[in-house]
């Protein structure tokens, strides 16, 4: 008789039968917790200690927050109203504090009484509200409030509710505060008694972890810092382990597929390639490509990430490794998240292959193979072309948008897929090009945002890992400076005068901005649905947030009547005609365009050698690992590259703080570490197409790099020896918890 199923039923019960239908529905909706475990796993976010007052002098604005303080004062003010009833209307005004600063509650109308009865100075109490500002003044209006006494049935009742010395403060929404979450855990408890371990248990024993049980209940009822510590530590490992499972069977189900290896010939056209390049490979360079032929030539696919610094020369990685492939008698295909960047691949492929890239055609070496592009945009014939190239063989590489995903897309024999910008195609898209060999294909994702060393084996724990940290030469320095537009006007006036003096000396320059600016786009703005850039940061710290960001058609208009007249000055951006953009891509690419405005379409992989310069217009509303990547775009060439950060932001602002970092190093390594500390932990991890938050509760990538390190080895070794998990079936059910259908693409969303 098979007992598990009995074991899991009280973790797995609906929180509606458990809590009654309107908490739960709450819950389910705001929080996502559906079930008693899912409530379980719904960690604290810190603890409050009953003799320790908060910090009401750190309170963050437009942020829900739980405060324990003692009301100083309280006033009642009776005032004219025509909507109260005999035409007087009353508002309480209540002043806490705890020590570091003061915070005003404000209450009206029928909102009034029981607080006027119940928060008399001296009274303590857990507080939670939005925090907003009035007359200069934080305040929280119509706070929840829960009073923390200490005498009587009722005092008992606190007491015993909040677990004496420490109080538990929960994730919370306005429509749930926490201490009901807490009180909601309270009641789910005893359940955890009956939690199944998904650690083994010579793993628990030999780390000196906690039972999954005991580490529940200290996590949610610690009567000592030492408890949550505890608590803590075994349930970074649970997380850690789980993951890193689910990753080591996907690897370990990827090995036991059969692949065809792919080995380059000595005389084919990579070695014709190599021997036409005008410059010498960098030593990184030659590494990394010799682990990719390792992978190659075995008979089961290749899974690897290359990751590098930008301009370190992953291209010239991939392609060699396309080369290969075709020698090989396969096909590869490179998939490029943009139109833009797929033509200008196409190019700048072409051009390094000359004569190799003309297969077929008069003047093409014998050794030459065809190379064609595919995007959606494409002419009925040059697209009926394009896949008749494919499907026959004629083309050995393709590159392309979505459109290679397409079912009428078909390939002679596809041996490699080489998926550029990883963080913009999901598992499914990955896994669709795949399934478009007649064995699987080898697999080479690069990524232009460097990663952490902990980052690469929590979001890309499937594939090996190459790292290119080596620029070629010839690469000139870039420097980066702030331009705090706001407190010094002038150095505005001073960035455009550099533009100019840029174009003078024969170069040219980007100048970057969030958004496109058209009429539709303002409209979608007015009613809200305005779109914020990639990894905007939510929190703006001053009036600079209260106009939208600079648009490219406004923008370059201004430029082209004031500071800038007399240059050549085009747009570019994503709603363009996909032949516009290509036009004007390939002016800036021959030097005919002096200065071009764009949003984020320029990216990764623009390669233009002769712009040297770059400004970025409110570079406050972009991530610090997306400045990294547009900075990228200048100093390709023999020319010192300048990126200038243009905002408004106070010099106290963490904005400017975040600004301030990326002028301060070109280490994109370094940048990306400081980046995710500064960032959510669900950010970090990408969150699944569907919205579901990240599985990560306590484990934090950046400082537990030990853990996930230990738990991918000790996940590996286990997954080798029992690759189904028979014997482990609190594991299987953990796993279950983190893949579930809404999470199914967790994974793979770096």
């Amino acid at each position: 008789m098979d007992l598990v199923p009995a074991l899991e039923e009280p973790l797995k019960q609906p929180l509606k039968s458990v809590l009654g239908p309107a908490t739960a529905k709450v819950m389910a909706e705001h929080l996502g917790l559906h079930t008693v475990g899912d409530l379980l796993h719904h960690y604290p976010r810190r603890y409050e200690e009953r003799g320790q007052l908060t910090h009401l002098a750190d309170l963050p604005m437009d942020e829900h927050v739980t405060v324990v303080a003692q009301v100083a004062d309280a006033r009642l003010h009776t005032f004219a109203s025509a909507r109260a009833p005999r035409g007087k209307g009353q508002r309480l005004e209540v002043t806490i504090t705890d020590g570091s600063g003061r915070l005003q509650l404000v209450f009206f109308g029928n909102g009034v009484h029981k607080p006027h009865k119940e928060l008399l100075p001296g009274t303590r109490a857990l507080f939670a509200g939005k925090v907003s500002v009035f007359n200069r003044r934080l305040q929280l209006a119509h706070p929840a409030y829960e009073l923390l006494r200490g005498d009587g049935e009722e005092g008992e009742e606190a007491v015993e509710t909040w677990a004496g010395a420490l109080i538990p403060l929960y994730p919370a929404t306005a429509k749930l505060e926490s201490w009901k979450i807490g009180k909601a855990v309270q009641t789910v408890l005893p359940s955890a008694q009956e939690a199944l371990d998904p650690l083994p248990d010579a793993l628990r024993a030999g780390r000196g972890l906690l039972p999954l049980p005991e580490a529940l209940l200290k996590i949610h009822r610690p009567h000592t810092r030492a408890d949550i510590a505890d608590a803590r530590a075994r349930l970074k490992w649970d997380e850690a382990f789980v993951l890193q499972v689910a990753l080591a069977r996907r690897r370990h189900a990827d090995s036991q597929l059969a692949a065809v290896p792919r080995v380059p010939r000595p005389d084919g056209i990579l070695a014709a390639f190599d021997d036409r390049l005008p410059f010498t490979l960098t030593e990184g360079q030659l590494k990394v490509s010799q682990e990719i032929f390792a992978d190659l030539a075995t008979d089961h696919p290749m899974h690897r990430l290359l990751q590098g610094e930008v301009g370190s020369g992953k291209t010239m990685v991939a392609l060699r490794a396309m080369l290969a492939v075709v020698d090989a008698g396969g096909q590869a295909a490179l998939l490029a998240p943009t139109e833009v960047l797929a033509q200008q691949h196409h190019r700048s492929i072409t051009e390094m292959m000359g004569e190799l890239a003309e297969g077929g055609m008069l003047g093409g070496s014998d050794r030459a193979t065809k190379v064609v592009v595919l995007t959606g945009s494409m002419g009925t014939a040059a697209r009926r072309r394009a896949l008749l190239d494919l499907a026959t063989g004629e083309a050995g590489i393709v590159i392309g948008t979505h459109a290679l995903i397409e079912d009428r897309v078909q390939f002679h024999d596809l041996g490699l897929v080489v998926v550029d910008e990883q963080h913009r195609f999901g598992v499914e898209q990955r896994d669709a090009l795949r399934g478009k060999g007649k064995q699987p294909p080898h697999l080479l994702v690069m990524t232009a945002t460097p990663i952490p060393r902990t980052v690469a084996m929590t979001v890309f724990g499937d594939l090996e890992t190459s790292v290119l940290d080596q620029l070629p030469a010839g690469r000139s320095p870039i420097a980066t400076h702030v331009v705090p537009a706001a407190d010094k006007p002038h150095f505005l006036s001073r960035a455009w005068e550099r533009v100019r003096e840029e174009v003078a000396g024969g170069h040219q320059a980007y100048v970057v901005c969030p958004r496109i600016g058209d009429d539709e786009e303002a409209a979608g703005a007015k009613k809200g649905g305005g779109k914020k850039p990639p990894e905007a940061p939510e929190a703006r710290e001053n009036e600079a947030d209260k106009r939208p960001p600079l648009a490219v058609l406004d923008v370059a208009a201004e430029l082209a009547r004031g500071p800038l007249q007399g240059l050549a000055v085009e747009v570019l951006h994503g709603r363009m005609h996909p032949d516009d953009k290509d036009a004007v891509m390939r002016r800036f690419a021959a030097g005919e365009t002096d200065v071009l405005v764009a949003t984020t379409v320029i990216e990764v992989g623009v390669n233009v050698p002769n712009a040297t310069a770059m400004v970025i217009m409110d570079a406050d509303r972009f991530g610090v690992s997306q400045l990294h990547q547009l900075r990228g775009r200048v100093g390709r060439g023999s020319a010192p590259g300048l990126c200038l950060l243009v905002t408004e932001m106070p010099e106290a602002a963490a904005a400017r703080q975040r600004l301030d970092a990326v002028a301060s190093t070109l280490d994109g390594f370094e940048l990306s570490r400081i980046d995710l500390e500064q960032r959510r932990e669900g950010d970090v991890l990408g969150q699944a197409q569907s919205g579901a938050r990240s599985s990560l509760r306590v484990l934090a990538v950046i400082e537990d790099e030990e853990v996930i390190a230990e738990a991918r080895q000790e996940a590996t070794a286990l997954v080798a020896a029992d690759p189904g998990l028979e014997r482990l079936p609190g594991l299987r059910t953990a796993l279950d918890a983190l893949l579930d259908e809404e999470r199914e693409q967790y994974l793979e969303k770096g």
